[in-house]
């Protein structure tokens, strides 16, 4: 089955503050923007996403998003993480009572659309998740077919997701577990390939998706 991808996104300047330092103060918004354009531009080239839903804290301030083909409403309130999640899978689920909702990171800018693939192909309908390179956070969580997504995000959300059930992948899907929220993070992707507006304000030597 095909899948609705929910996508949380802080206003670019105010998020990954363990970035601040990567690059220059006056490039971090910029920075943030480009992790999640990267994110995007990969998933929505990869097979089985029908909907990309960005749930964002400003939809104007990452608008050119929009071009990519995803869709971009208000954060509600001031929820935090999950309830933005939950807002955004309530609204998927509206045009598609039955189908698999995901909630996906947006700072995933070495992501290749075939790990991302082999995750739906791993997980055949089951609530599942993805773990981050480290083991203890989550990169992607997927609901079974009409069932709750039930979001765990916030430290230590891979163990908190394994406990409610949700199986976790094993698949490699190295680009899929790599999140990017400090510099080491940073300089591990960049050494997988990272898209080109990531590469673009990176120093010299980084490595661009083809």
């Amino acid at each position: 089955m095909d899948v609705d991808l929910v996508v949380p996104l802080k206003h670019p300047r105010v998020g990954k503050s363990r970035l601040r330092g990567a690059v220059g103060e006056a490039e971090h918004a910029e920075l943030v923007l480009a992790l999640a354009y990267d994110t995007l531009a990969a998933v929505t080239s990869a097979a089985g996403v029908r909907r990309v839903l960005v749930v964002a804290a400003d939809p104007a301030a990452v608008s050119e998003l929009a071009g990519l083909g995803v869709e971009l409403v208000t954060e509600p309130g001031d929820g935090g993480l999950n309830e933005a999640l939950r807002h955004g899978a309530a609204l998927l689920r509206d045009g598609e009572p039955g189908g698999i909702v995901g909630a996906l990171q947006a700072d995933l800018p070495a992501l290749r659309a075939g790990d991302f693939a082999d995750a739906l192909a791993e997980a055949a309908g089951r609530r599942a998740f993805v773990a981050d390179h480290q083991g203890t956070g989550t990169t992607l969580l997927l609901s079974a077919p009409g069932a709750p997504l039930d979001p765990r995000f916030g430290a230590g959300s891979a163990q908190r997701h394994t406990d409610s059930g949700a199986v976790p992948l094993a698949g490699a899907m190295v680009s899929l577990r790599s999140d990017v929220d400090t510099s080491d993070d940073l300089e591990h992707v960049r050494a997988l390939g990272v898209g080109k507006r990531t590469a673009a304000l990176l120093p010299d030597g980084t490595v661009p998706l083809g």
